[in-house]
């Protein structure tokens, strides 16, 4: 069973939201603030986190902001609109995907699963049956799920990290948004770059000296990205 931590003002929505999330089989803990969110969080730290932007007195940027310093639980934006920048400026501060409203029980609960997914794989992402790697200064330990960079274990959220340990394991080798969208994100449709962009752009923050000239993963203009160490 998934716990999930629902924030969303509106009582309509968070009323649908929860019992069909509860009809589905998920423990559902629903508040309408940022500040009770945070509160719930801390007191019962759930599986998955899915917030709306939109709340009253603390927004849902500071609350995803806030929440990434003390914890790398998954977060899932909803959002009234697709095109919104504030959904951008989420994915930024940690968010690992959104889902526009209104949206089905089956897209909800179908989102959540795959951002769960994330957290455990159960065998090596992709083509290397290596255990652990060193890359540089970064080493890689696809068993453990955790990354090092000069001995420090670095902080990553479960799409940062399924994003690395998919690169990784391919070394040298370019893929496409829409593919990285659909290994890393389970996303089969169209439109969604912008979060492959923003998860590479938190990871150039956590794994590079420079951000912005990078070692490890290289930007293949018109066409995505690669991992391969300069």
């Amino acid at each position: 069973m998934t716990r999930v931590l629902l924030i969303e003002d509106d009582p309509a929505v968070r009323r649908g939201v929860t019992l069909g999330l509860r009809r589905r089989g998920h423990e559902t803990e629903a508040v309408g603030t940022g500040e009770d969110g945070l509160m719930s969080l801390a007191a019962c730290p759930p599986d998955v986190v899915l917030l709306d932007l939109m709340l009253p007195g603390m927004s849902g940027l500071e609350v995803c902001r806030r929440i990434r310093e003390i914890s790398q639980v998954p977060i899932v934006i909803l959002s009234a609109r697709g095109d919104d920048v504030d959904v951008v400026v989420g994915l930024e501060f940690g968010a690992d995907d959104y889902i526009v409203k209104p949206a089905s029980d089956g897209v909800i609960e179908a989102r959540l699963r795959a951002v769960m997914r994330r957290l455990a794989p159960s065998q090596p992402v992709a083509g290397t049956g290596d255990e652990r790697t060193t890359h540089g200064d970064l080493e890689i330990d696809r068993v453990a799920l955790r990354v090092r960079k000069r001995g420090a274990e670095l902080a990553l959220a479960p799409s940062e990290l399924k994003l690395l340990l998919f690169l990784s394991a391919w070394p040298d080798q370019t893929f496409s948004r829409q593919q990285l969208l659909e290994q890393v994100w389970e996303h089969s449709y169209y439109g969604d770059s912008r979060l492959v962009d923003a998860c590479v752009t938190r990871l150039r923050a956590k794994t590079e000296d420079d951000p912005r000239n990078p070692r490890y993963i290289q930007t293949v203009r018109g066409f995505g990205y690669r991992f391969g160490p300069l």
